[in-house]
């Protein structure tokens, strides 16, 4: 199939690496700075633009991988192309009706967080797509299988609370990481101690649900410890508000 990718950020890195592993071809990569366009460009073997209106219009796919509050910029930018494509965005909480100004459109949506720096083992991704026409569908729905193994059809509606859930799984979780490592950095103790715990912890939940997989004084509300970690975090007055908030929902929840 031959792509546009418009975006060269962290999904867009990762997603055009997949796409040209899939013997896909990648006409140009667009992105609002240079620099940004040509290292993406240049790791798959693509054209780097930094204007929409060098769009060419005869590619298969148009793949718009942009923050959330620049979509709809972006996109009626590109509907002045009149591109014969589909086009299809990637954002998790986007209906897809943000671009019902092109005739073929979707939602291509890898649940997955990217780093441009780190690989991905792209076949692995959950890819939940969605589409205009049941023409479209088959065509965004054959590029997914091409680069994974887990495709889902999925409506905007549902997409909305996929991607609300993926929050707290993934952002929320990594700013809790983000809170041991200052408590830890502020007592000179490196965060390194803790990846045994947070591999086992993430581990588990691959055989048992998260609610049975929960441990430490929250699940039986131990108020004798419980108060006394409150008390160590005096100095943290945000962290003991969240700290007393996690503990009450873990033992609700319990």
């Amino acid at each position: 199939m031959r792509i546009v990718l418009i975006g060269a950020g962290n999904l867009a890195t990762n997603l055009g690496k997949a796409l040209i592993c899939s013997g896909h071809s990648v006409l140009q990569v667009y992105s609002r700075t240079m620099s940004s366009a040509r290292l993406l460009a240049d790791a798959i073997g693509s054209t780097a633009i930094d204007n929409i209106d060098d769009v060419v219009t005869d590619a298969d796919a148009y793949i718009i991988s942009v923050k959330d509050c620049a979509l709809q910029s972006v996109a009626e930018q590109l509907a002045k192309k009149n591109v014969a494509g589909a086009v299809m965005h990637t954002a998790g909480s986007i209906p897809m009706d943000i671009l019902n100004m092109f005739s073929k459109h979707g939602v291509f949506y890898p649940m997955q967080t990217f780093s441009k720096n780190k690989e991905v083992c792209f076949k692995t991704i959950p890819v939940f797509v969605e589409a205009s026409d049941d023409e479209t569908l088959g065509l965004i729905k054959g590029l997914a299988d091409s680069v994974s193994d887990k495709v889902y059809e999925l409506s905007s509606e549902k997409r909305k609370y996929l991607h609300l859930s993926a929050v707290f799984a993934c952002n929320f979780v990594n700013h809790c990481y983000a809170l041991s490592a200052k408590l830890l950095e502020d007592k000179g103790i490196p965060f390194d101690v803790m990846l045994s715990l947070t591999d086992e912890t993430a581990e588990k939940i691959h055989t048992l649900a998260p609610n049975e997989a929960q441990t430490g004084p929250a699940v039986r509300y131990d108020e004798n410890v419980i108060n006394m970690q409150k008390q160590l975090l005096d100095d943290y007055p945000r962290m003991q508000e969240i700290y007393d908030l996690m503990s009450k929902s873990i033992h609700e929840l319990k």
